[in-house]
Formats: structure tokens, sequence, C-alpha cells
């Protein structure tokens, strides 16, 4: 349990400050860097990454059922960031931000995963994240929409550090990390698509000495 709350304090470090920059309201942020949020070392070992994430059953845009750790994150460097389909604003200008980073990473975003959380899962259901990946141009495997029931995302979200009492409250953050390493940090979405982009390829090279 040690282990486990040690990797869970140097989580919520790394993610908490994500909810500095709320949805709610659409009000558009200062231009800032991104913010790199220091690596925690190590604590404890896959098993405790996995029981902290959870492996709670969620459905993709395409109605397949993944278990949110051992499917999504497992050994994978990721790109997490929460959105709602019938946002007209920030969410759509967000996912097409992310599409122009997958442009720039070329042949590399195949390495890369994509996760969109939605806050809005009593009407986000597989079929309507099905058709709003079609609307923006953003339907490829290597880029996930997850929904799920609404417990199920209240866990999923409060583990990466969104209680979002409302759709609209979530944090437009974009969070990015190296699962296998405990490596994250957190980017502003009005980043240059270059510079998030780099950052991804960071945290796809190999850590030294492992």
């Amino acid at each position: 349990m040690r282990l486990l709350h040690g990797f869970a304090l140097s989580l919520c470090a790394c993610l908490a400050s994500a909810l500095a920059m709320a949805h709610e309201g659409h009000a558009p942020a200062a231009p800032a860097a991104d913010t790199v949020v220091a690596a925690a070392q190590p604590t404890a070992g896959t098993r405790d990454a996995k029981t902290w994430f959870t492996d709670t059953p969620l459905q993709d845009q395409n109605g397949n059922t993944l278990r949110f750790y051992s499917d999504a994150l497992e050994n994978r460097v990721v790109l997490l960031n929460v959105i709602f389909t019938s946002c007209t604003d920030a969410c759509p200008l967000i996912t097409q931000k992310l599409k122009q980073v997958r442009e720039v990473l070329g042949d590399k975003a195949d390495g890369i995963t994509f996760i969109s959380l939605t806050s809005d899962p009593l009407r986000d259901t597989p079929a309507v994240l099905k058709a709003y990946t079609l609307k923006q141009g953003v339907d490829e495997p290597h880029w996930l929409f997850l929904t799920g029931d609404k417990a199920q995302m209240d866990l999923v979200l409060g583990r990466i550090g969104q209680v979002i009492p409302s759709p609209e409250q979530h944090s437009t953050q974009l969070i990015v990390g190296d699962v296998a390493n405990k490596r994250w940090s957190k980017i502003r979405p009005d980043a240059p698509a270059a510079a998030i982009a780099q950052r991804l390829q960071l945290l796809a090279m190999p850590v030294a000495g492992r």
C-alpha cells in the first residue's frame, strides 16, 4: 500500500494542476508556454500503475470494449484530453489542433496514442463519437475516443485529475505521458502544434539506462 500511495501522490502532483484552465464559459486563456512537470521517479511497478488508473472497461468510437490501463495506456506514449461532442467552440478547435500535431509527427504518429475522453457520457455514445471523428477528420486507429457509463467515466476522469460537475467544466489542458517510465507533463492547448509534437517525440525516446 505504501508503494501504491507513493505512486498516487507522484501522479497527482503531475496532474492536479491540469485543472487550472477550465472549459467553463469557454473564456480564451492568455497565451503561455507549455508547462513541464518534473518527471517523478518510478516508485512502484506496473501492477500499481494498473491499480491507480484502473482497468475500467470503456468503449471506443467503433464500439470496441477496451480496458483503460491494459488496452489504452500500458507501455504507450499517450496524449490525453477531455472533450464533449456537443461543444461548439473549444473542443473542436482543440481536436483540430491535435490533428495538426499528428500531421507534424508524420510517420512517428503511429507510435503515439491519442486518447480523447468524453465528459458527457450520457450523450456521447460510441456512435456519436464515431460521427464526431468523421466530421473532424480524425477517425484513425491510433486515436481513441472513449466513453462509458457515468460511473465509469467519473472514475477514469478522476484518476487523471478531472472531477467534473458538468460536461462544460472539464479542463482543456493536454496531458502527455510515457506510461512505462511514469514521465508525465501537461501542455496548454494553445501551444504550437510543433511544440506539442516535439514533447511527444521526446517522451517516445528511450530512457537512458533502461
